[in-house]
């Protein structure tokens, strides 16, 4: 009989078994990584922030050093933030006082933003070419011999003003302008292009505008009506040669800059106007025409302007329109009322840097070249001073003639 082959036993895999052993490994993993945090989360930051160890790491600056061993948090090592600027470290015009009494830091920029545009004179209202024009500056009657004294518009209850061209007397006749006195001199016609410079806002910054007029000649320079020392000023002026202009203030489009006392605003009634236009014309003797500081807005506006005719026309002075606005109907106004008018051509010192002043010089001699007569208008900043500090002595030889304003003052066309 055959004994039966013996059968070895037969493990099965279990696989609740293996799940229960992956299980604890798993486990087993997870309290080892949680012991470790347990242990190491109140330690010190890493070797990068507070190194301990003897090996020497990169040198590191004296503001590195220290916040290794500050250990805070970065938030609460930065510095505070730099304060703000609140003003230029130096203002535009740094005069210890303005029309007001205030100091310049309490008021607004008295000057607003000028076009960069060069305006050119169209052919049906060109000023005189260059070749005529010691004819017009040789007849100095329109300025020097008018008729007898009229009176004041009864909206104005003030007497006749002392500017007013009409108190001249033959035993005190108002001196001659520059221009009058070098037709005077001049041996024969000039031909050459013309070159009026009008330095604007001159008065209030009273260094800078001495600094203006200690230059070269004749210049035309047009004092703020609230500036200080008028009178001192203007005779200071006049005796370097220079001729003289009433800058009135007018309303300009932008807040953010003042226009001064007594300014002309759209929407005022006439009589207001009048009152504050003869409050300016008052301030001091001896100019011969006026034109408008800032006036971007007003300027547009015919009522005010008519106004402004009026009292021109009344005082037997001119109005040079410096063109503030494109917009602006004071030429036109002008001509119907029988003003004399000029415009300006060009600004000159929109950048108040040498360079950026010498170019519209430049732009001023080539525009002079084209029609015989330029008019520019510059303001008494440093760039403009060392400009024309060294442009005004090569007048002569670059074959230009520099003039007052009252050298290219057309006569006006009679009106009823």
């Amino acid at each position: 009989m055959k004994s039966p082959l013996y059968k070895p036993p037969v493990i099965k895999p279990n696989p609740i078994r293996q799940f229960l052993w992956v299980i604890l490994v798993l486990a087993g993993i997870a309290a080892g990584y949680a012991i470790n945090l347990a242990i190491t989360w109140n330690e010190a930051p890493p070797a990068v922030e507070q190194p301990e160890t003897g090996s020497k790491p990169l040198a590191a600056s004296p503001n590195q050093t220290a916040a290794k061993k500050e250990s805070k948090p970065w938030f609460r090592s930065q510095p505070p933030p730099p304060k703000l600027f609140k003003a230029p470290d130096t203002p535009l015009f740094p005069d210890p006082h303005n029309g007001n009494g205030a100091a310049p830091e309490t008021v607004l920029a008295y000057e607003e933003s000028l076009p960069q545009e060069i305006y050119e004179t169209k052919a049906a209202e060109a000023v005189e070419p260059a070749r005529k024009l010691v004819n017009a500056i040789a007849d100095p009657a329109p300025y020097t011999q008018p008729p007898a004294a009229t009176p004041s518009p009864a909206s104005v209850k003030q007497p006749a003003q002392p500017n007013t061209l009409e108190k001249v007397t033959p035993s005190q006749p108002q001196p001659r302008s520059a221009g009058t006195q070098m037709a005077a001199l001049s041996p024969g016609p000039d031909i050459r292009p013309v070159i009026v410079l009008v330095i604007d806002d001159m008065g209030v910054d009273q260094k800078r505008s001495a600094k203006i007029i200690a230059l070269k000649g004749p210049l035309t320079l047009s004092f703020l009506t609230y500036a200080r020392d008028l009178a001192r000023q203007t005779a200071a002026a006049r005796k370097a040669g220079h001729e003289l202009m009433l800058h009135v203030s007018m309303e300009p489009q932008s807040k953010s800059v003042d226009p001064g006392p007594n300014v002309l605003l759209v929407g005022l009634d006439s009589a207001e106007l009048r009152r504050r236009l003869v409050w300016g014309l008052d301030r001091f003797q001896g100019f011969v025409g006026i034109n408008n500081h800032m006036g971007s807005k007003f300027t547009g506006n015919a009522d005010g302007m008519q106004v402004v005719m009026d009292v021109l026309k009344e005082r037997r002075l001119f109005f040079l329109d410096s063109r503030t606005s494109g917009r602006t109907v004071g030429a036109k106004l002008a001509r119907l009322a029988g003003v004399p008018v000029v415009e300006r051509n060009i600004f000159l010192d929109n950048v108040n840097d040498e360079a950026a002043v010498l170019a519209r010089l430049a732009e001023t001699e080539r525009l002079a070249r084209r029609q015989g007569v330029a008019i520019a208008i510059g303001h008494p900043r440093d760039g403009t001073l060392k400009a024309l500090g060294k442009w005004l002595p090569q007048v002569d030889s670059k074959g230009f003639r520099l003039l007052p304003i009252t050298a290219v003052i057309p006569k006006p066309k009679k009106s009823g």
